[in-house]
């Protein structure tokens, strides 16, 4: 594989060029209700459940409050050693329906994430977990074959860009084949096409191949339109750490399906969002009976110590926007 040098200026103007108007301004925010519903069906009237919910994190990119919860049961509240996703538990018995339903209500202030607005930072040991391989996510695997004969810059933060492009150029979103959805990265790289998973899996396996940590976030969109509504289901990006940088995010599914914006989605990430957790191969606290989570964004249940089938959990999210001082009521970028 060739390597080639380049400057650490060119370096900074590939990422911090990505939006010349969104580098030059404040960030922009995003106040919102979020709300988290999920019926669990199919049970035997009086037959108990375990469930596990995720619980959005507040951060440097988000403050979320939690105005209103029903969950049944005794609930608790852990964080997983590893990713430090913080999680409700709960045993809870059916009604005489078969059914137990949960709601929460969050209530969240998004700051739009601008690269340019990023801390320098030094490597840590806490990265070295996000260069290791994931059960659907290899370090590398076929992926390699998209950057066999390409000239990779030797800088980090240069290379992760033709990573992007490289999956970038590869992958185009679509949902109307099987298969997609997993976050397998050899399954994207044979397809071509997937979800959100699917192309940030991919970009994954390209950077823990060049020791770049990498990880996966995971969360909901809502539309840019502000107001109300239903969220039909998750969205989810990724994070790269080049040597002197924080973390810097990606949003490749959504440069694909807006073309117009593929350089603001290389380092910057919108508002229209909220971030819920972080990782693969979940182990759960308490710990789950069966297999780690692929990923950890709808409810998790188990029944007699046997993963509950997804279609027997109705999922229902809404949106509701708020009048802030500190939101821009605009739907351009």
């Amino acid at each position: 594989m060739l390597i080639r040098s380049f400057p650490l200026l060119a370096a900074a103007l590939l990422i911090f060029t990505a939006s010349a108007h969104a580098a030059a301004d404040k960030p922009k925010a995003r106040e919102f209700l979020f709300t988290y519903q999920s019926t669990i069906t199919g049970l035997s009237a009086d037959q108990t459940a375990r469930i596990w919910i995720p619980v959005p994190p507040s951060n440097d990119e988000q403050t979320v409050t939690e105005t209103e919860r029903s969950i049944p049961g005794a609930v608790e509240v852990a964080e997983d050693p590893k990713y430090h996703n913080r999680i409700f538990s709960t045993s809870a018995k059916a009604d005489s329906k078969g059914a137990i339903a949960l709601s929460i209500v969050f209530r969240v202030l998004r700051q739009e994430v601008l690269a340019s607005n990023a801390p320098a930072t030094q490597p840590s040991e806490a990265d070295g977990i996000y260069l290791l391989a994931n059960m659907r996510v290899p370090v590398g695997g076929k992926a390699l074959r998209l950057i066999e004969n390409k000239n990779l810059p030797r800088e980090p933060l240069q290379r992760a860009r033709v990573l992007y492009d490289v999956v970038a150029d590869h992958m185009t979103y679509r949902k109307d084949k099987p298969g997609y959805g997993n976050g397998d990265s050899d399954w994207a790289c044979d397809s071509g096409f997937g979800n959100c998973t699917d192309f940030h899996s991919l970009f994954i396996s390209l950077a823990r191949s060049q020791q770049i940590p990498a990880k996966f976030e995971m969360g909901f969109p809502l539309p840019p339109e502000r107001g109300q509504g239903i969220i039909p289901g998750y969205h989810c990006w990724s994070k790269f750490k080049a040597q002197g940088h924080d973390w810097i995010p990606v949003d490749i599914s959504e440069a694909s399906k807006h073309p117009d914006l593929r350089e603001y989605y290389f380092g910057n990430l919108t508002e229209d969002r909220i971030m819920f957790s972080t990782g693969r191969d979940l182990i759960l606290v308490p710990k789950q009976t069966a297999a780690p989570l692929n990923f950890f964004i709808y409810p998790y249940v188990e029944v007699e110590s046997k993963p509950l089938p997804s279609d027997k959990i109705k999922n229902t999210f809404r949106y509701q926007d708020l009048p802030s001082p500190t939101s821009e009521h605009t739907t351009a970028r």
